[in-house]
């Protein structure tokens, strides 16, 4: 059944070829589930893990998907699935902070110049639209994560420039940018609940840090909401709340009774003390469409000498950038409210045991 919050969406699904780069992964996985019920022609899922792929084949058990293995680095093997396609989510890359810090070559290769091969695939076969899914990491970056996202992102902005001076009406190539999505893969909310199975302590790197709040549902809605409205070189970020992680564990201490708390281990490499969805800068060509925000690019040309001759007057210092300090703060009984939504932690309910 398709929810009213959605179903705005279903007309641009119907009948439409999908590719999702990065399909296995936790986000590119509820994309996948949100698809489906827009009753599409097909949705190629695209990685190069072919256990999750046989998991993903089997939970879903629909000749609606298709399994393609495959690495973004490889243009030829995206070149051979390229034809016909309509839409793509560009999902796949290197996310952990920890990986991408101790093997930064690696993330160059999976975010950028990956994502650099899908763009250009895209444009060659003349996809309608490709969305490219980025992080608040993106800005200001401070570890290698972020700074090859904040790559990704200007990559696929300097091709939307191009296309723009071209004339090209085939392809449309926009982004999205996220805050925390809740319970995927490696993040913090699994780990919280691989501790307390295991009796331990959970470990909080600064009671003060905070962080974006996102259910995958709403970051699904984002990135459908970015292939229906996009245009060329734009950005969409989804408004978000925010918590301390001393919170968000205490909120998980309170939500499993769980009685052997929680202790502060420091700050890590690569960490921010607060999160940036919007920098300063972007808040002065921001469009603010009440749950979005819209990021166009600061210029629709390449022309350098306009670049160097040409600039505007604005006032960035009248402007706050929008962050995980200033957004609206969720308290604890707040956040326990969110987090009993997540269908992860309501499964890991029913099972778990009290230690």
């Amino acid at each position: 059944m398709i929810t009213d919050t959605y179903k705005q969406y279903e007309k641009d699904i119907v009948g439409k070829v999908i590719l999702v780069t990065g399909g296995t992964g936790s986000f590119g996985n509820a994309v996948v589930s949100g698809l489906l019920k827009y009753n599409p022609k097909r949705i190629i899922i695209f990685s190069r893990d072919e256990k999750k792929q046989h998991d993903l084949r089997v939970q879903y058990n629909t000749p609606m998907l298709k399994f393609v293995l495959g690495d973004v680095r490889e243009k030829e093997s995206l070149d051979r699935i390229m034809e016909g396609i309509d839409y793509i989510f560009h999902a796949a890359a290197l996310k952990q902070v920890p990986s991408c810090e101790f093997f930064p070559l690696e993330a160059i290769k999976t975010n950028v110049l990956g994502a650099h091969n899908v763009i250009s695939e895209a444009t060659k076969h003349k996809v309608k639209r490709l969305v490219i899914l980025s992080t608040d990491k993106a800005v200001y970056p401070i570890n290698a994560m972020g700074m090859t996202k904040a790559l990704m992102e200007k990559v696929m902005i300097a091709d939307a420039k191009k296309i723009s001076e071209e004339n090209n009406e085939h392809t449309i190539l926009c982004g999205t940018r996220y805050g925390n999505v809740l319970y995927t893969r490696g993040s913090v909310l699994p780990h919280f609940v691989e501790l307390m199975k295991r009796g331990e302590q959970l470990t909080v790197t600064n009671g003060e840090m905070t962080r974006f709040l996102l259910p995958l549902s709403e970051s699904v809605d984002l990135v459908l909401h970015a292939m229906t409205n996009g245009k060329n070189g734009d950005m969409y970020i989804r408004k978000a709340p925010a918590t301390t992680i001393e919170t968000l564990a205490q909120a998980m201490c309170e939500i499993f009774k769980y009685k052997n708390g929680y202790k502060t281990v420091g700050v890590r490499a690569g960490e921010k003390m607060h999160e940036v969805l919007v920098s300063q800068e972007e808040m002065v060509r921001a469009q603010d469409d009440g749950d979005f925000y819209r990021i166009p690019p600061e210029s629709q040309g390449l022309d350098y000498q306009k670049y160097y001759d040409e600039g505007k007057k604005t006032t960035p210092e009248k402007l706050e950038a929008f962050t995980s300090a200033n957004t609206r703060q969720l308290n604890l009984k707040d956040t326990v409210a969110l987090l009993k939504t997540i269908p992860e932690i309501q499964n890991e309910l029913k099972n778990f045991k009290k230690l």
